[in-house]
């Protein structure tokens, strides 16, 4: 056999494993998937949310973390914040006879319940706004849950919950946030609090889009994290996502500056386009940069873009939900993702606290709920509704045809 004979067999073979494994895999339906995102989310959130209604979230929730110190003052407010962000758009969708209806009917329930206790000054979950820093950052992330979901989270809170929650969101105003991504921190809390009741602190507002507006844009939708670019996904689990919502709480409130709404919306739609590609065949994806172990949080810019149908034309929903699901099979079936009371470990696939940085613990990496916010998008939408759809890497990789990829 000669070399170049060798070569083709190896080729052809891999095309067919490829074909095979997509097809052996991935190829499921729409509601199947759906399904299957529906109870990675429950199983990820249901810990946190019942825990804290339940008032026992202190006395409950394990704490994994390179520093165990810092893991103990602020990881029970991260684990709220983020996980509130990314059930919401799903809960949003509010109750009905189905069985996910009332699934989300519990879960709306607990969170009245729980942000009940965790702004109550006499519960034992009462949870710290105000001491510097990491508060600011998780009250940002439940800013934006809350923005996500007016109806059934922030429309069920009671009045005294509804002022107290108002207090420790302003609390935050004590805390200068980092020449970074911590700037939109901020600025999506007084976002927030100008939505909620109709008044903020502008210059905080302001001060975060002006600065990615006009000076940390580097090109093909990508933004500087601060002044320097940083390979890692950042962009994705903050930057695009808040850019954007915050803007459009401006346009809706007629604050100067909202017009540069337009421009980022181009932009998320080109990083979505982008993020897709990063998807491989098996669903994998590379693993580079800071908080790799927010593990789906990474994708949260690509189901933000397919929540807000701004996703490219050159994109059908279905292929994102397709790839998705792919990584959500691949990462939460990993051996030793839970522990035993459910809990998620620190890790990226498993239990690996080696892969983090010491600001992070239990609390941070419920990030990953990020990657669940198309369920927002109702079961009849595209996105769930067509069917399979390969996406770019699958396509590529199979020998099919793709177009070029061309930056903005």
């Amino acid at each position: 056999m000669t070399q170049k004979t060798y070569l083709i067999l190896c080729l052809l073979a891999l095309v067919a494993s490829v074909k095979s494994h997509a097809g052996d895999i991935y190829r499921t339906t729409g509601p199947e998937e759906r399904k299957l995102w529906i109870n990675t989310l429950v199983r990820i959130s249901d810990p946190v949310l019942t825990n804290l209604a339940n008032g026992t979230l202190r006395a409950n929730m394990p704490q994994e973390s390179l520093d165990d110190k810092r893991a103990r003052r602020f990881s029970h407010l991260e684990a709220v914040g983020r996980t509130i962000c990314g059930i919401a758009p799903w809960l949003e969708l509010g109750v009905d006879d189905t069985e996910e209806g009332r699934l989300r009917e519990k879960y709306i329930d607990l969170i009245t319940k729980g942000l009940a206790n965790a702004v109550n000054p006499s519960s034992p979950d009462y949870l710290d706004f105000k001491t510097p820093y990491q508060p600011l950052v998780d009250a940002a992330f439940l800013s934006l849950g809350i923005l996500r979901a007016p109806t059934q989270i922030w429309g069920k809170l009671d009045n005294q919950a509804k002022e107290n929650l108002l207090t420790e969101l302003k609390r935050t105003r004590s805390i200068k946030p980092f020449q970074s991504n911590w700037l939109l921190f901020a600025s999506i809390i007084e976002a927030s609090l100008l939505e909620l009741t109709g008044e903020c602190d502008q210059k905080r507002l302001l001060y975060g889009v002006e600065m990615f507006r006009d000076r940390w844009y580097l090109g093909d939708a990508t933004y500087g994290d601060g002044p320097h670019y940083h390979a890692d996904y950042y962009n994705s689990f903050v930057i695009h996502p808040m850019l954007t919502e915050i803007l459009c709480i401006m346009e809706k409130h007629h604050v100067p500056g909202a017009d540069f709404l337009p421009v980022q919306i181009k932009r998320l739609s080109r990083y979505a386009e982008q993020q897709e590609r990063l998807i491989s065949p098996e669903g994998a994806y590379p693993v580079i940069g800071r908080s790799i172990v927010y593990r789906t949080g990474a994708f949260h810019a690509l189901g933000h873009a397919a929540l807000l149908h701004k996703l490219p034309s050159s994109i059908k929903p279905a292929q994102v939900r397709c790839a998705l699901t792919a990584v959500i099979k691949r990462q939460f079936s990993a051996p030793h993702t839970y522990d035993e009371q459910g809990w998620l470990h620190v890790g990226f696939t498993g239990n690996q606290i080696e892969m983090s940085e010491s600001y992070i613990n239990t609390g941070s990496v419920y990030l990953c709920t990020f990657g669940f916010v198309a369920l927002g998008l109702s079961d009849t939408d595209p996105f769930w509704s067509e069917d399979f759809t390969p996406w770019t890497s699958l396509k590529a990789w199979s020998g099919e045809m793709v177009k070029a990829d061309h930056a903005l």
